[in-house]
């Protein structure tokens, strides 16, 4: 879509206003809105100047402004908006030189394309990312110098089956319970269809819908499969979209990855694939149906693992997800079907439909850059033929301390992540994706506004442990 076709779009559904999104620097849409009038075709090469100093990660005060460029192509109504609104996300630009923004995620998962169609080594990317997420009743949270509490919800909760909800109709999925049992156990079929809705109103292609293991509202949606940028662009509209609906419905979503104790977290695990000229690459007749290739772009995967966590779980409570007896894959290992195996490669006769399951990701990942990076340590694997080693058939939760030593796993804390990242980052600056630049300012911003304030502050269950000492 041009930028003409753009405004043709936006006259043909009525449009009074304009806004233009854009993802800050940890993952969270931003936007503003313009009268329609404001918006031309000149909009879209001479773009709209704002402050970048005001965004989280982003420039300093006394060099703040950027400039915002909408993407026709990316033209939508907003399905929420009351006034007709057409919605356009932006790429972040500098306005001297008019370059990309270093630390513009959008840029950085473009960069990451083209450096895999310069590499020969494909043309095209593609994420299948399968986002979990809780749907919540009521969520209160505080943390001040003398107290500290947080407390969810949901009318679904284990919890709840002795609580007077006059009448409680039990029917409550215990914990880890929750995959899958029909209406009434399962109380959210028709909150789910509603984002559905919503979701294919878009454009969004849905192929499947549940509730997931957790008690408390746990659920999944699963999007069909689409080339790396474009997958970054509807991960954002997915989540604006589940939060949405909720909210007029009067509930609450969160795709915080461990929301609730002693029961499942929320994975994003992806499924990825290259392909050329219209042939799957991944597909051969290696293990589980996978080529060479394959197999190195999982040794690259298993060999970078610890400093992509940076990215594909990247706060500290994603780290509450990733322990063992969760069903949270932490083994870093390579197995076909096998579910309690980091990286999976899922049962297929079809060859357009051979790829590489990679299940530590969480929800809270920033798309753009967790894609992005998956990719790039991906192709470092092909190109340095980096062997995975054997797969594992078993269930790795159920080996012995002996058979498991010689495992890898993925970090255990944020702190560590960001370490190894600090170490092993050379993959991720090929062909200038992730620059340095961004390196060094995601690990400025999480160790001093994400690990600091946890590491500093007491938790309600030192308390218990501690307070008789």
């Amino acid at each position: 879509m041009t930028g003409k076709e753009a405004l043709k779009f936006a006259a043909d559904n009525g449009c009074k206003m304009v806004d233009y999104k854009f993802l800050d620097f940890v993952g969270v849409w931003q936007h503003f809105s313009t009268p329609m009038a404001e918006l031309s075709e000149d909009t879209f090469e001479e773009g709209i100047g704002f402050d970048g100093s005001s965004i989280r990660g982003w420039q300093p005060i006394h060099q703040s402004d950027m400039l915002l460029m909408p993407q026709p192509e990316t033209a939508k109504i907003d399905p929420f908006i009351e006034v007709p609104t057409l919605s356009l996300i932006c790429n972040v630009a500098d306005p001297i030189t008019r370059e990309g923004y270093s630390r513009d995620p959008r840029y950085i998962a473009q960069k990451a394309e083209a450096y895999l169609k310069s590499s020969g080594m494909g043309d095209t990317a593609y994420i299948g990312p399968e986002p979990e997420f809780f749907i919540f009743d009521d969520v209160r949270f505080a943390s001040s110098a003398n107290e500290s509490f947080y407390c969810v919800d949901s009318v679904e909760g284990a919890w709840n089956t002795g609580r007077e909800e006059f009448p409680n109709l039990g029917y409550k999925p215990a914990h880890k319970g929750g995959y899958f049992p029909c209406a009434p156990t399962d109380s959210l079929v028709d909150l789910r269809n509603e984002m559905v809705e919503v979701l294919q109103s878009v454009g969004m292609h849905i192929e499947a819908v549940h509730h997931e293991v957790a008690s408390g509202g746990q659920c999944e949606i699963d999007m069909r499969f689409d080339s790396l940028l474009n997958m970054g662009d509807t991960l954002q509209w997915f989540k604006y979209i589940v939060k949405n609906v909720a909210y007029r419905n009067g509930k609450s979503v969160t795709f915080m990855p461990k929301p609730v104790f002693n029961d499942n977290g929320s994975g994003m695990h992806c499924h990825m694939s290259i392909w050329k000229e219209g042939k799957n690459l991944f597909a051969g007749d290696g293990y589980g149906g996978l080529s060479k290739m394959a197999l190195y772009f999982i040794g690259g995967i298993v060999k970078h693992a610890k400093a992509l966590n940076a990215f594909t779980n990247p706060t500290t409570n994603s780290y509450k997800r990733l322990v063992p007896g969760y069903e949270a894959p932490v083994n870093l290992a390579y197995s076909n079907r096998n579910r309690s195996a980091a990286l999976r490669i899922p049962n297929t006769n079809s060859d357009k439909a051979k790829r590489v399951e990679c299940r530590f990701p969480d929800p809270a990942a920033n798309g753009y850059l967790c894609f992005s990076a998956l990719l790039m340590a991906g192709l470092d694997g092909i190109e340095n033929k980096i062997d995975p080693g054997q797969p594992i058939d078993k269930d790795l939760y159920g080996l012995s301390p002996e058979e498991m030593k010689d495992i890898p796993h993925v970090a255990g804390t944020l702190p560590e992540a960001l370490n190894c990242l600090e170490a092993d980052h050379d993959f991720l600056l090929k062909g200038d994706v992730f620059t340095k630049d961004v390196i060094d300012m995601w690990l400025s911003y999480k160790r001093t506004h994400e690990v600091d304030p946890v590491r500093m502050r007491p938790c309600p269950e030192e308390f218990s442990l501690y307070y008789d000492c």
